[in-house]
């Protein structure tokens, strides 16, 4: 998953009841089954390539449940700041 930063000037920890990174593009079809990381390692290496200047995100789902139970940013584009731990706020 992906999201380019470069478009909005929303400052998502200040804006109450919106954000516009709530939704991220797919990079491809959900890899449900996959046991190699090898294939999730080849994946983000391809979707960092094809989108530097982006944001890549990996979420991984619990197939029972049906829910999210991962997810993490995997790339960060070259140049963005570091969001303080103080300044992040929880949604």
């Amino acid at each position: 998953m992906s999201h380019d930063s470069g478009f909005s000037q929303i400052v998502s920890s200040a804006t109450a009841g919106y954000y516009d990174n709530r939704y991220w593009a797919m990079w491809k079809l959900p890899m449900f089954g996959c046991r190699d990381a090898n294939q999730v390692l080849s994946e983000i290496q391809q979707c960092t390539r094809a989108f530097p200047g982006c944001f890549v995100r990996v979420a991984g789902f619990d197939n029972v449940k049906q829910v999210q139970c991962a997810s993490f940013i995997v790339h960060r584009p070259a140049g963005f700041e570091q969001i303080q731990t103080t300044a992040r706020s929880v949604n």
